[in-house]
């Protein structure tokens, strides 16, 4: 049986997020610099966004870019930039066509200016769409969000907008640049590493994580539908026991 068959959907996580790694790894097996392995990354992303709209998933976030990352040598961030505006702009028609929207998440206004326009208009163009959302955390770290958050809350709290006992957890929810959007249930991670590396900390409290060996350029079709049957085979218990589940 295919691993597609075999996917339950009416067992779908809602949301799926993913650690996309692996790009440089894969251009130094190919004996090229670390962008070629940017560049043809940009079709796992591509076959991954239309599986999970296939199959309706309703959002997919996707790793794109830390705030670690502009940490890396110059002439890799600049090429990285060139390439999400390029790609950004080159998708747009199929993302509509695909009635899918596209939002971001991050620190957004730290991008270069064209990048950055590029961006809101890609988000403008799409905001109409409902088959799946298609989330971009660029320039994202959970640290930075979370910090952010903080400080949101401590100036409202300091101006009398809020009171210490309104802090709760939908309430710093609400603070995140996830507002909104649901928690993943499902966190891949490609390219064998086990970390989260500062990806949705707070949202992905209960998320099922899923590792593959796989580095990203490799990703494909089969590989997500190996990660939702995985998850489908898990119990999830939020801190019950299994009796209270049945």
């Amino acid at each position: 049986m295919r691993l597609k068959d075999q996917i339950i959907t009416e067992r779908l996580p809602k949301h799926v997020a993913v650690i996309m790694d692996g790009n440089g790894r894969w251009a130094k097996r190919q004996g090229a610099e670390r962008i070629f392995g940017h560049q043809h990354g940009v079709k796992a992303v591509r076959d991954t966004t239309e599986a999970a709209a296939e199959l309706g998933i309703q959002f997919l976030t996707l790793y794109a870019f830390s705030t670690e990352n502009w940490n890396r040598p110059r002439a890799e961030v600049d090429a990285l930039m060139e390439l999400l505006i390029h790609t950004i702009h080159a998708e747009t028609a199929t993302l509509n066509k695909n009635n899918i929207r596209l939002l971001a998440i991050g620190d957004l206004h730290s991008l270069p200016g064209n990048c950055y326009e590029q961006l809101q208009e890609a988000i403008r163009e799409t905001s109409t769409n409902t088959r799946m959302t298609l989330v971009l955390a660029l320039s994202y770290s959970s640290k930075w969000e979370i910090t952010a958050a903080v400080k949101r809350i401590a100036i409202e709290v300091r101006d009398g907008m809020l009171k210490p006992e309104d802090i709760r957890e939908d309430l710093i929810s609400g603070y995140l640049t996830t507002a909104g959007i649901p928690d993943p249930e499902l966190l891949i991670r490609t390219s064998g590493e086990h970390r989260i590396s500062n990806f949705l900390l707070w949202q992905i409290a209960y998320a099922e994580l899923y590792f593959t060996d796989k580095l990203w350029p490799e990703f494909g079709k089969d590989d997500l539908y190996a990660a939702l049957v995985d998850y489908q085979q898990r119990e999830r218990r939020f801190g019950m026991v299994s009796e209270q589940l049945k």
